[in-house]
């Protein structure tokens, strides 16, 4: 299914302004490629929310790959401050990548994580301020509201076990280090608190690393 969010431009909208000559059209091909599906980022302030991911009901703390884990979702909404949203939030709507590797091998991000019961209402589903609509690794923040959100949110939504020393069932050992980046650069801290911005690449590696740590994402094809 397409990304969501990916918005496609009217084509009569191009060709009414293209009469206009170059200029008009330059000037429309500016205001569409600055405002194609993403808020600014720029006004993303604040400190990280305080959440006890410990805690969180569900984890999976087993080998990968990880599917979306359902039964505990709602449990964990109000623990990770998120909300079960009958349609997808347009105040902030920004996208990042998420690549996730173990023992140099690219792990699954799975698709439809924090959307559960497919997204319907009349189901009984719903969709979490972040979420995935496919396999890519990208990451999809559409929230009613602006604020701060962190990886470790999503990875909570997602239902796998995130701390500093662990990710599900791979635990920081001598000769099996598990390393966090952002942008391709190290991140040492607690990675649950890194905050979410507008196409941030995000890597975390346990174990043998890839051989090249992913410093950023080819949005080109998503249109996002």
């Amino acid at each position: 299914m397409p990304a969501v969010g990916a918005q496609r431009e009217r084509p009569w909208m191009l060709y009414g302004f293209a009469a206009l000559g170059p200029v008009a059209l330059g000037i429309v091909l500016l205001v569409i490629f600055l405002g194609r599906g993403n808020s600014s980022t720029s006004n993303i302030t604040g400190s990280a929310p305080s959440i006890d991911y410990a805690a969180l009901p569900g984890l999976e703390k087993g080998k990968a790959p990880w599917p979306p884990e359902y039964a505990s979702l709602p449990d964990r909404l109000e623990p990770l401050q998120l909300s079960s949203l009958s349609a997808q939030g347009t105040t902030l709507h920004i996208h990042q990548h998420l690549d996730v590797f173990v023992d140099g091998k690219r792990v699954t991000v799975p698709g439809l994580i924090g959307i559960y019961g497919g997204g319907d209402p009349t189901q009984g589903g719903f969709f979490v301020e972040l979420h995935t609509h496919d396999s890519t690794g990208i990451m999809h923040l559409e929230a009613p509201k602006k604020g701060v959100f962190t990886l470790g949110q999503f990875v909570g939504v997602w239902g796998v076990r995130l701390s500093k020393t662990c990710i599900g069932g791979y635990c920081a050992m001598p000769g099996k280090p598990l390393k966090f980046y952002v942008n391709g650069k190290p991140f040492l801290g607690n990675p649950n608190n890194i905050v979410l911005h507008n196409h941030d690449e995000y890597a975390l590696v346990y174990g043998k690393p890839p051989k090249k740590i992913p410093s950023k994402y080819n949005w080109r094809p998503s249109g996002l």
